[in-house]
C-alpha cells in the first residue's frame, strides 16, 4: 500500500451547476470591443471550483482550503525531508554565496552588487574609477581578481555598498526592489513591493547620507518602472488601473507632495499596456503603449522644461514600433509593412514622422535588417559611435555592432561569433554612452555564464572580464546537443536542446537502456527559452538525468513567424504548441533515449498551461509533471475583465466572448479538458497567494479537477501555495533554493530515482 492510499487528499467543495456565461450578457462589464461578435445567446461554461475565487485573499473557507492543501503536500512528500536537504546542499555547494558581479563604468563610478554567504539578498555597491593605463572595464576586472573571497574586503578600492536590500527585507516575508541612480549619482530612487503582488511605492535616497529624502509612506502605489528627468530635480512613474495594467504617466517633482504631480499621458484602451524608459543618450523620455499587436510610442524632451509629449508615429492597427535615438535620429524596430520580423529604419527625431521612416541599410545599399523571416531584430542600443543590435538567427540569439561614419551613415555591421553551436548571448552592463567598447554576456547549457568585453573596432580583441564560479564544475564532464524534430504536420522543424552527463549517457547507450529525461517548455508570447546554463540543473544531471528543452511554437526562437498566425501558435493555432511538445516527447521516446515511465515535464505560468494541455492530450506519455504558477483556467478566466490583466490578454489569446474563439479555446483550456479516467502522471502544482498575473485559484481549482476525474491509479496531486510571494515565487535567494529543492525531490522521487547521484 502506497502514501497515495493511506494519507487522505483535500476534497474540494464542488458545485456542479455553477457556471460563467461567455457572450452577450447585460452585467455592465466590458465582454468585448465590439458587440457584435460577441456569442448570442451567451454559452454556458462550468465553474464547479469558481468559489475558490477570492481578490480579497480574506475567505476563511478559501484560506483553510490551501491551507489543508499544503498540509496534504507536506504528508505526501514528508519522506523527502533529506533528500530536500542533500538537494538544497548540493545547490549551494554549486553557488559561490559570497560573490559580487562585473563592475561597470558609468560616470565617476564602477557600479557592481555583492552577495553574501546567508544573506538573502543582494547589496549594491560602487567604488571610484581606477586610474592607469586600459578601459576601466578591464582594470577593475583585474583589480577585482585580486579580491580575498572574504565578505569583509572591498572588491575594489573605495568601495561604498549604498544599498544593502537585506535592510530593507528585515521582517518582510517578500522583498521586490527596483532601483535607478540619479544622473548626479548622489541619490537613488527604488520602488519596493513587500507583498508579492506587483504593486509598488517609491522612496528617494541620498546615497552619501543615507539619508532618505521621500519614503514609501507619502507615495502612490504604482508600477515598478521609475525614470529620473534630465537631472535630480524630477522623477517619472506609472499608476496602474484596478486591473493592475499601467496606465497613466506621471512626473514628480523631488520634495513636493504627490498630489501635486503632473499627468503627462494616459491610455484610456484596456488592451494597451503602458511602460517608460530613457533613450540610451539620456535625451528623451520614451512612452510605450503598446498591445501583443499594435503600438504607439510618445516622447518628451528632457531638456526642454516647455517641452510636451509628442507622437513619434500615431497608432496603426497591427503594426508595432520601438524607438531609440542617437545623433538627432530616431532608430526604429517595426513591422510597418506587414514584415514578418522587425526590421530597423531611421528618421529625423521629430514628432508623427511615419512618412519618413526609411530603412537603414549598410555602405553598399543592402538593408541591416528587412524584416524577413531569416533574421530578426529585438532590440538597439545606440552610443556615439556604434550601436548594438540583438536579434537572432537559426534559432540562436545574436548580437551585431553598426558602426557608424559621418552624417550617420553604415560603414560597418558585424555580427559577433562563438565556438559553441548553440548558447545563449545578449548584452551586459554597458553604461557608458561615449565609449568603444561593448560589454555581452554569454553562457550555453554546459559554459557558465561569462561577461565579455569586446573592442567595437575589431572584434576579434576580447577580454572575459568575470566567469560566474560554480565550485566544482567540471565541465568535461557534461555534453550538450541541439537536434530538430519534425512535427506532425511533417514539415515544422522543432528545435530541441539537450544537455546530460557523458558517463551515465555512454553507459546506457552501451547497454541498450534508457535514461530518465526532463522536459521543459514555454511557447507562449514569442518568448525564448535560451540554451543557458543552470547550476542548480546539476543535481539532475548528477543523477543520471538527461535535460530538454522544447523550443516549440509560441515561443520566437525561430522569428516572429514561430509566434504568429498561421503557422505559429498565436489565437485560432494555440494547439501548435501543445501538439509540438507531445511531439518531442514522443521523439524521445521513439528514439529510445527514455520511456514513458522515465519522462517527465515542467513549465512555468504560460509554460503551466503547456503542461496542462500536454497531459490533457496524452496522460500517458509522462510519469511526473511540475506545474508552476500555472495558467490552467484559460476561458473562465479570459471570459471575466475584472480579473486583473485579461483584457490586455485577449490579444494574445483570443477572446472567449467572441463566437471566433470560444469553441477553439474551450478544446485546449487545461480546467476544461481533464479526461474522465484517464490515467494521469502525478502532478506537483505550485502558486502564489498574491499573484497578480495568474490567480491562486487556478491551480487550486485544476488540482481539485484532476482528483475528481482520473482514475484511481494515478500518482499525486500535490498543490503547494507559498501564502507569502506571487507570480516570481520567492525574493529570498535561499528560500527559492529550497522550494525548487522541493520540487526536484518530487521529481526524482516519482521518477523513483531519489537516491541516484553520481
Amino acid at each position: 500500500m502506497t502514501s497515495a492510499d493511506i494519507i487522505e487528499c483535500p476534497k474540494a467543495r464542488r458545485e456542479d451547476d455553477r457556471v460563467i456565461l461567455a457572450g452577450k450578457v447585460d452585467d455592465g462589464l466590458n465582454r468585448g470591443p465590439d458587440e457584435s461578435l460577441l456569442l448570442d445567446p451567451p454559452r454556458e461554461v462550468p465553474d464547479p471550483y469558481g468559489w475558490m475565487r477570492d481578490e480579497s485573499r480574506t475567505n476563511q473557507e478559501v484560506l483553510d482550503h490551501l491551507k489543508s492543501e499544503n498540509a496534504y503536500t507536506e504528508k505526501m512528500t514528508g519522506h523527502l525531508t533529506k533528500l530536500r536537504e542533500t538537494i538544497y546542499n548540493e545547490f549551494l555547494s554549486s553557488i559561490q554565496e559570497t560573490d559580487y558581479t562585473t563592475p561597470s563604468p558609468w560616470g565617476d563610478y564602477l557600479y557592481y552588487s555583492r552577495t553574501f554567504e546567508g544573506k538573502s539578498y543582494k547589496v549594491l555597491c560602487r567604488a571610484p574609477k581606477l586610474s592607469g593605463s586600459g578601459d576601466p572595464g578591464s582594470l577593475a576586472a583585474i583589480e577585482a581578481k585580486k579580491w580575498t573571497g572574504k565578505a569583509d574586503d572591498p572588491i575594489l578600492p573605495g568601495e561604498t555598498c549604498y544599498m544593502d536590500e537585506n535592510v530593507l527585507a528585515e521582517g518582510k516575508d517578500y522583498c521586490g526592489i527596483n532601483t535607478v541612480v540619479s544622473p548626479s549619482h548622489k541619490l537613488i530612487a527604488y520602488t519596493a513591493d513587500f507583498i508579492g503582488g506587483e504593486t509598488y511605492r517609491i522612496n528617494i535616497k541620498d546615497i552619501d547620507t543615507g539619508e532618505l529624502l521621500e519614503t514609501e509612506d507619502a507615495s502612490p502605489e504604482m508600477d515598478a518602472s521609475i525614470e529620473w528627468g534630465v537631472d535630480d530635480s524630477t522623477v517619472y512613474y506609472l499608476k496602474m488601473d484596478d486591473a493592475h495594467r499601467p496606465y497613466q504617466v506621471y512626473r514628480h517633482t523631488i520634495g513636493q507632495s504627490y498630489d501635486t504631480d503632473e499627468l503627462l499621458f494616459e491610455e484610456n484602451d484596456e488592451l494597451m499596456w503602458v511602460g517608460i524608459s530613457k533613450t540610451n543618450d539620456d535625451k528623451y523620455l520614451i512612452i510605450d503603449s503598446a498591445s501583443k499587436e499594435t503600438s504607439e510610442v510618445l516622447f518628451l524632451d528632457l531638456a526642454d522644461p516647455s517641452a510636451s509629449v509628442q507622437t513619434v508615429s500615431k497608432r496603426r492597427e497591427k503594426v508595432l514600433y520601438e524607438v531609440e535615438h542617437r545623433d538627432g535620429k530616431w532608430y526604429i524596430l517595426t513591422n510597418v509593412g506587414g514584415t514578418p520580423n522587425m526590421r530597423l529604419m531611421s528618421c529625423d527625431a521629430k514628432a508623427e514622422c511615419e512618412d519618413e521612416w526609411v530603412d537603414v541599410v549598410d555602405s553598399e545599399g543592402a538593408k541591416l535588417f528587412d524584416g524577413d523571416y531569416a533574421r530578426t531584430l529585438d532590440d538597439v542600443t545606440p552610443f556615439k559611435n556604434h550601436m548594438l543590435a540583438l536579434g537572432r538567427e537559426g534559432g540562436i540569439p545574436r548580437v551585431w555592432i553598426v558602426r557608424f561614419g559621418e552624417n550617420s551613415v553604415v560603414s560597418s555591421f558585424e555580427q559577433l561569433t562563438f565556438d559553441e553551436t548553440a548558447y545563449d548571448v545578449g548584452y551586459g552592463a554597458n553604461k557608458e554612452y561615449e565609449t568603444d567598447i561593448a560589454v555581452v554576456s554569454y553562457d550555453s547549457l554546459i559554459t557558465p555564464l561569462q561577461t565579455i568585453q569586446v573592442s567595437v573596432d575589431d572584434v576579434s580583441v576580447r577580454n572575459v572580464l568575470k566567469e560566474k564560479a560554480v565550485p566544482s564544475y567540471d565541465r568535461s564532464l557534461y555534453s550538450c546537443e541541439r537536434t530538430n524534430v519534425l512535427s506532425r504536420d511533417g514539415k515544422t522543424e522543432i528545435p530541441v536542446s539537450i544537455v546530460y552527463r557523458k558517463d551515465f549517457y555512454e553507459a546506457a547507450k552501451a547497454n541498450g537502456e534508457t535514461l530518465p529525461t526532463h522536459l521543459y517548455g514555454y511557447g507562449s508570447y514569442g518568448a525564448c527559452m535560451e540554451a543557458s546554463f543552470s547550476a542548480t540543473r546539476l543535481s539532475l544531471l548528477n543523477r543520471g538525468m538527461v535535460y530538454v528543452i522544447a523550443h516549440i511554437r509560441g515561443g520566437g526562437e525561430m522569428g516572429r513567424q514561430w509566434y504568429e498566425m498561421p503557422n505559429g501558435a498565436k489565437y485560432l493555432c494555440k494547439r501548435n504548441t501543445f501538439d509540438d511538445f507531445i511531439d518531442v516527447a514522443n521523439y524521445l521516446i521513439d528514439s529510445k533515449l527514455t520511456e514513458a515511465c522515465k519522462l517527465s515535464c515542467e513549465g512555468r505560468s504560460a509554460g503551466g498551461l503547456l503542461i496542462g494541455a500536454s497531459i490533457n492530450q496524452a496522460p500517458e506519455l509522462f510519469r511526473v509533471a511540475v506545474l508552476g504558477v500555472p495558467f490552467v483556467d484559460v476561458v473562465p478566466t479570459m471570459i471575466d475583465e475584472t480579473i486583473p490583466l485579461t483584457v490586455v490578454e485577449w490579444t494574445e489569446w483570443g477572446n472567449p466572448n467572441e463566437e471566433k474563439f470560444f469553441d477553439y479555446m474551450m478544446s485546449y483550456s487545461p480546467i476544461n479538458n481533464v479526461k474522465e479516467g484517464a490515467k494521469y502522471p502525478s502532478c506537483l502544482l505550485t502558486g502564489g497567494l498574491h499573484d497578480p498575473r495568474v490567480q491562486f485559484w487556478e491551480p487550486a481549482k485544476f488540482a481539485a479537477e484532476l482528483r475528481h476525474k482520473q482514475s484511481d491509479d494515478c500518482g499525486a496531486v500535490c498543490l503547494k501555495m507559498d501564502m507569502a510571494a506571487g507570480h516570481f515565487s520567492a525574493s529570498d535567494r535561499y528560500k527559492y533554493l529550497k522550494e525548487l529543492a522541493f520540487d526536484f525531490s518530487f521529481l526524482l522521487d516519482q521518477l523513483g530515482i531519489a537516491s541516484k547521484v553520481h
